[in-house]
């Protein structure tokens, strides 16, 4: 689109991998809402690499829809950066972030536009439940956020994800941080504004199961805690401290013995466990330095956050 017409009120920005099912009635529920709300709006959708047939229903769902076009990755580089690249793209007032999945109300937009006339410039969806959750799930995320709550430098409303309104001010504030081990979650609340939450209740998956299994969730909860809490990196301070200040104690304890009853023979298993204990701290305190010094090398390195292989709408559809 040329830069000379007149920007939307609202743009909506959709991640997409792997939905090809649910982009339809998606679609066609979206504009529904839109159009209820009485507001000129856009639809970018990002296609993260999916491996199913997604990419060619956006493109049929933009060659009959000029307010919808979309953004095709060369890979798939994760929801957090498709987010990214969304709000590179939009061009609204205001914008607004949803799964494409439909477990986000697109009838909801309206009460976030209401609330957005009034003066707030970020928006949540503030999940009223989570039924839709496994349980154990529901019991590591909550763990998460507490741990997030308590060692992070972040507060993060509860049941609030990415669903949500955000004015232009806070998109420009969003767009200024380029940082690639992306918590758009923890982003959200740390650019501040005025903001409120909206209670929804999230629908069942119109279609297709979650993209995030357990690995990439324990990857993204690692993401957010590091990128907001130095504490991994300084609890090893004090857990030094203690080990040192117990094998003081210990090593006092051991001198007052052999000054009273004379040398023991040495035993082997507590020499095995000792060291392996030792051994144990030593390679996690590692390990927790290294996942900070792999997040400093990702970022020094200054690749672009994501690249783009097709961008889709109609007009060019039209011209083809």
């Amino acid at each position: 689109m040329s830069d000379s017409v007149e920007p939307p009120d609202i743009s909506v920005v959709i991640p997409v991998f792997n939905e090809r099912a649910n982009l339809r009635p998606l679609s066609e529920r979206l504009t529904r809402a839109l159009e209820g709300a009485g507001v000129a709006f856009e639809a970018i959708f990002v296609d993260d690499g999916s491996h199913d047939d997604s990419l060619d229903e956006l493109r049929a769902i933009c060659a009959g829809e000029p307010r919808f076009r979309a953004l095709s990755f060369s890979r798939n580089f994760g929801k957090e950066v498709a987010i990214a690249a969304g709000l590179d793209e939009a061009r609204g007032r205001a914008v607004v972030i949803m799964d494409a999945d439909l477990q986000h109300p697109p009838e909801v937009i309206a009460q976030f536009i209401e609330k957005w006339r009034e003066g707030y410039k970020n928006v949540f969806g503030q999940r009223t439940d989570r039924a839709t959750d496994p349980k154990l799930r529901t019991f590591f995320t909550k763990l998460f956020y507490r741990l997030l709550e308590k060692f992070g430098d972040v507060s993060l409303p509860p049941g609030a994800g990415d669903f949500r309104l955000l004015d232009r001010q806070a998109v420009d504030a969003l767009l200024s941080m380029r940082e690639r081990a992306r918590f758009n979650k923890g982003l959200y609340a740390w650019i501040g504004f005025k903001s409120i939450g909206v209670p929804f209740v999230v629908d069942e998956r119109a279609s297709g199961a979650s993209k995030f299994n357990f690995a990439r969730l324990t990857r993204f909860a690692l993401d957010g805690l590091m990128s907001f809490s130095s504490v991994p990196l300084k609890v090893w301070t004090w857990v030094g401290l203690a080990i040192s200040c117990f094998a003081l104690g210990m090593a006092g304890y051991y001198w007052v013995r052999t000054m009273l009853f004379g040398v023991d023979t040495p035993g082997f298993p507590t020499l095995v466990v000792s060291i392996a204990f030792f051994s144990g701290v030593q390679l996690i305190s590692l390990g927790v330095l290294g996942e900070y010094v792999a997040r400093i090398f990702n970022e020094v390195k200054g690749r672009p956050l994501y690249l783009v292989a097709e961008r889709v709408e109609a007009k060019k559809s039209e011209q083809e």
